[in-house]
């Protein structure tokens, strides 16, 4: 067993409650893109920005079409090991909520019940205008089926159901609401928009009456995130991340972790004499999302290779 094994086993004896917040970082091992690198840095240009997509009908042709490349990496998705491993705490009550940043929906995929979609789900569709709700692949077909010369484009996935693709999406035909015209969202909390009230006031209210906090997966760069680092702080919480790289809350870590996520998770269960999980499904292995406290154990595992000369 690795130090770093060793050192969140501890952690989760000592506070058998936990509060889980999860981020891209646990996801990236299903083939989904993350925002960060281990710097804490934007990999890409911005996503887009809640004002931008509800007043510019150029930005929702330009999302809609990227989509028609990127959703289906994010709806074939599988739960991962790191999910699986997730599901088991929970059911052996070392788990009060998990609170994910993630719009993929695969921690109830891979079984977890306690699950806060912080900022939403990428698989639902509202209307703006009336609240419609229909699924994202009915949204998604009917987007192919009125613009056919589009379906034919490939690019590079990107987070949360976009794609790297850069074409001429003037004449890209929007879907919209079937029952008032209206503008068609996905689900989620974009860039500039705000968490509904309810959904943090109860993810604070389990945080309060967990035994500690730890983050996976994120570097806690946006502050919906970061609260609940603060939080626990001021209620005297002990605070575990693991992840690879730089997190916003590093000074108020208890302790930092930073190594693979899939692996060390993976020993932890078999620390509380569980046996590993199976992968779901083969995976596309990506770096994970940057993040991750005091102490910092950092196995030789997960330091970067030399480059090439």
């Amino acid at each position: 067993m690795t130090d770093a094994t060793t050192a969140l086993l501890e952690f989760i004896q000592q506070y058998p409650r936990l509060l889980v917040l999860t981020g891209a970082g646990i996801s990236t091992d299903s083939g989904i893109p993350d925002y960060r690198d281990q710097q804490g840095q934007w990999k890409r240009p911005q996503p887009v920005q809640h004002p931008d997509f509800m007043g510019c009908e150029h930005t929702r042709q330009r999302y809609w079409g990227r989509s028609l490349v990127g959703w289906p990496v994010m709806r074939d998705a599988r739960p991962n090991p790191a999910h699986s491993a997730l599901a088991t705490l929970e059911q052996l009550g070392h788990m009060s909520l998990l609170v994910t940043q993630n719009v993929d929906g695969l921690h109830q995929r891979a079984g977890s019940e306690k699950v806060v979609d912080l900022h939403g789900r990428s698989d639902q569709v509202v209307c703006m205008s009336c609240s419609y709700r229909c699924s994202r692949d009915e949204t998604h077909q009917r987007s192919a089926e009125l613009n056919p010369e589009f379906i034919h484009y490939t690019a590079t996935t990107a987070p949360d159901g976009d794609a790297d693709l850069e074409v001429d999406f003037s004449r890209f035909r929007i879907p919209e609401c079937d029952r008032c015209g209206g503008i068609l969202k996905p689900d989620v909390v974009f860039f500039g928009d705000n968490v509904p009230k309810q959904r943090v006031a109860d993810s604070l209210n389990a945080l309060e009456a967990a035994d500690g906090l730890l983050v996976i997966g994120s570097s806690l760069m946006v502050y919906s995130g970061f609260r609940f680092c603060r939080k626990a702080q001021e209620w005297n919480k002990p605070i575990a991340a693991l992840t690879l790289g730089k997190t916003r809350a590093d000074e108020l870590l208890s302790l930092k972790l930073n190594a693979p996520i899939t692996p060390l998770l993976q020993g932890v269960l078999n620390g509380l004499g569980q046996p590993p999980q199976p992968a779901a499904n083969p995976v596309i292995r990506q770096p994970h999302r940057a993040a991750g406290g005091a102490p910092s154990i950092t196995p030789e595992s997960a330091l970067p290779a030399p480059a090439a000369e």
